[in-house]
């Protein structure tokens, strides 16, 4: 690993807003509460990211992802992101890369969309005094971005984590560990089921203005090489998020935790929760 130190901060009040955490990808086993909807779209920019199997190394644009919330009911929410386009700059290339002679972009970019992640998230146990609050999230990564492009894996992901969160005084901190059984580029009859790891804290410096900080990623436990295309990868990101009436404003820096991941990037979004519909 590169970057081997966190800085994490985080905020949080116990409230549908709690949900809210945007830049972070922790998440937090709050929900956004039943008949609420949250849409989310940012940007984000990352420097000299590397897709092994392809031997494609750049600076790589989402232009946007977009992403909704819709609160099912007190304890459960589904998730939907995805994005129309993503850029990647060539740097440079591997021709001797397993699958280099796929890839059909013969410039200095490509492009893709980005790939469809459906998921929900269930609260199970709410959190008291003592005991943090408990959640369970599910999640499925579709094969939208084509193999052609360079950028997209072209294989279907399912994962599942559980939750943790819990607030001390100002400071929220949330916790997730579960796996993702990632299918292998190379072979997509086998597997790789990796561990996925997250821990961020946020802590309010206004009443509207908070730090936000992260850990985030997911580590290979396959003895030996890990399969290429479901190597461990992690980022660090350190940040903030500005609430202006129901709108709320972040942004943040992150840095790559291993070879393959970006060495430092950006990103910038929006989020907005509204009453939506109410349940019978």
């Amino acid at each position: 690993m590169r970057n081997l130190a966190f800085v994490l901060a985080v905020l949080v009040c116990a409230s549908p807003a709690a949900a809210q955490q945007r830049p972070l990808d922790t998440q937090d086993p709050e929900t956004i509460g039943a008949g609420r909807v949250l849409v989310e779209g940012w940007i984000s920019a990352a420097n000299d990211i590397t897709y092994p199997q392809y031997g494609l190394k750049g600076n790589l644009w989402q232009l946007p992802v977009l992403g909704v919330n819709v609160g099912l009911s007190s304890i459960a929410d589904l998730q939907i992101t995805g994005g129309p386009y993503n850029y990647l700059s060539i740097s440079s290339r591997d021709a001797t890369a397993p699958l280099a002679s796929v890839v059909t972009a013969t410039g200095d970019s490509t492009h893709s969309v980005e790939d469809i992640r459906i998921g929900a998230k269930i609260k199970l146990v709410p959190e008291g005094e003592w005991r943090p609050g408990i959640g369970f999230r599910f999640s499925t990564r579709l094969p939208n971005a084509s193999r052609k492009s360079g950028i997209g894996q072209d294989t279907t992901d399912f994962g599942a984590s559980l939750l943790f969160g819990k607030t001390i005084e100002s400071i929220r901190v949330v916790g997730n560990l579960g796996w993702v059984s990632m299918s292998q580029p190379l072979d997509g009859t086998r597997q790789n089921d990796v561990l996925v790891y997250g821990l961020s804290f946020a802590r309010a410096v206004t009443s509207r203005a908070e730090i936000v900080g992260e850990v985030y990623g997911r580590a290979s436990v396959e003895e030996g090489v890990a399969p290429i295309g479901t190597e461990s990868r992690g980022l660090l990101k350190l940040g903030g998020r500005f609430t202006q009436g129901p709108v709320r404003f972040d942004a943040a820096i992150f840095f790559g935790l291993n070879s393959v991941d970006p060495t430092v990037g950006f990103t910038a979004g929006a989020t907005y929760v509204f009453d939506a519909f109410k349940l019978p």
